[in-house]
């Protein structure tokens, strides 16, 4: 069970003597006298609770109230109030508090509500922790490689697509990898153990698509491409969408199929039929910060696969690549890392458009987001890693719009 208690009251006799009740007990207390110490102590990850005196100069109990909730709305906060100001407290357990206790309390009614809220700690960390490990060694954590927000969404939306068995249209940018998006879909849904099959839509006939609905046997069939599905293969598709429910169609696309099919040049019913959940794979411009994790990923894959040992991948080379818009997204990242294994490229970027002030602004944001990947989130230790002062870390990250808390494991 977690032991740790912050304890935060503004009268030091009174912090020390609750201080010593829980360090009696063998809890972990933290102790601070206001709520400029207190908060930066509050993360989502906070193995512990808060016990906090209400009324304290400048910001009191009910703003560190506050404060934790927008934190994590998980977090228990225990608060303290002075004899008969009762309606106080309840004011604070309407706001969300987890129980409240009259000052001065014995130290037993004290012991008795914290430990009732360590256990509830207890267990919402531990649910976390379940499935987070689920989710760690679940196919869109182990094939939608990115450390990014947008990554973290199209994880998200990879899984939500799977829970249903609709028709899904998968839509991104040339290269981006929607035919490893269906596989992730499919490996996450009811029929992950029947067959997924990857067709070529552009050589599609009535024919080749009905001998693969039958050939399903209730698994996915992924049409890439879609857009350029033959005219008489897009009606035979919507005649065996509604003649075999039991088969999902998983199409991609790298077209805008809404104009396609303002434009006559894409059957509309189909077009409805298959976009009944959308799942859009961000261009790899839009998420710079995964460029680093996806390379050395490829890089790692490419020497495995040929036998070769794994180069060092520099802070140089990382620059370099930053710079790139790669209009071929993934798969021509994937390329560059491949003849970076095998010695063929030094992985240059064509920087010659950018001036010096931008190239170094990529340089400093892949090094931030590379520290704070490396210490899972932790500004305190990213920041020692990268030997600056925290004040002109939390300054630098604020800049690039980085979040710490977007990297926390």
């Amino acid at each position: 069970m977690t032991k740790s208690v912050l304890l935060v009251d503004d009268d030091r006799a009174v912090r020390e003597a609750l201080g010593q009740t829980l360090d009696l007990a063998g809890l972990r207390p933290v102790l601070a006298g206001s709520y400029i110490e207190a908060k930066d102590h509050i993360s989502a990850e906070f193995p512990g609770i808060v016990v906090s005196d209400i009324r304290m100069p400048g910001k009191d109990g009910f703003a560190l109230l506050e404060h934790a909730r927008k934190t994590d709305p998980d977090l228990p906060v225990i608060l303290l109030t002075g004899e008969g100001d009762v309606p106080t407290a309840v004011r604070g357990m309407s706001g969300g508090a987890f129980d409240f206790l009259e000052k001065p309390c014995g130290p037993q009614d004290f012991l008795a509500v914290v430990g009732k809220a360590l256990k509830t700690r207890a267990l919402v960390l531990e649910n976390r922790a379940l499935k987070r490990e689920i989710r760690q060694g679940d196919a869109a954590a182990r094939m939608l490689v990115g450390t990014s927000v947008a990554s973290e969404r199209m994880r998200e939306a990879a899984r939500a697509a799977a829970r249903t068995s609709a028709e899904v249209l998968i839509s991104g940018p040339p290269g981006a990898g929607t035919a490893k998006m269906a596989e992730v879909i499919h490996l996450l849904s009811a029929a992950a153990m029947r067959p997924f099959q990857k067709l070529a839509a552009v050589s599609m006939t009535a024919e080749t698509l009905s001998a693969a609905f039958d050939r399903s046997e209730g698994g996915s069939i992924f049409l890439d491409e879609v857009g350029a599905l033959p005219p008489a293969a897009q009606f035979a598709v919507l005649d065996l969408i509604d003649a075999q429910p039991g088969t999902r169609v998983i199409a991609g696309t790298y077209r805008d199929l809404a104009r396609e099919v303002a434009e006559g040049r894409f059957n509309p019913d189909l077009y409805y039929k298959l976009d009944v959940i959308r799942v859009p794979i961000p261009a790899l411009k839009e998420r710079p910060e995964d460029i680093p994790v996806l390379f050395r990923h490829y890089v790692a894959i490419a020497c495995e696969q040929s036998d070769l040992p794994v180069p060092e991948v520099t802070p140089e080379v990382i620059a370099d690549l930053m710079a790139q818009d790669w209009p071929g997204n993934a798969r021509a990242l994937m390329n560059a890392a491949m003849r970076y294994a095998m010695g063929l490229s030094e992985a240059k970027a064509k920087v010659d458009e950018l001036g010096l002030g931008e190239q170094m602004a990529r340089v400093e944001r892949s090094l931030l987001i590379e520290a704070l990947t490396r210490q899972g989130g932790n500004a305190t230790e990213a920041a020692a890693t990268l030997k600056l002062p925290r004040k002109t870390f939390y300054d630098k990250l604020a800049r690039h719009g980085i979040r710490a808390d977007d990297y926390r494991e």
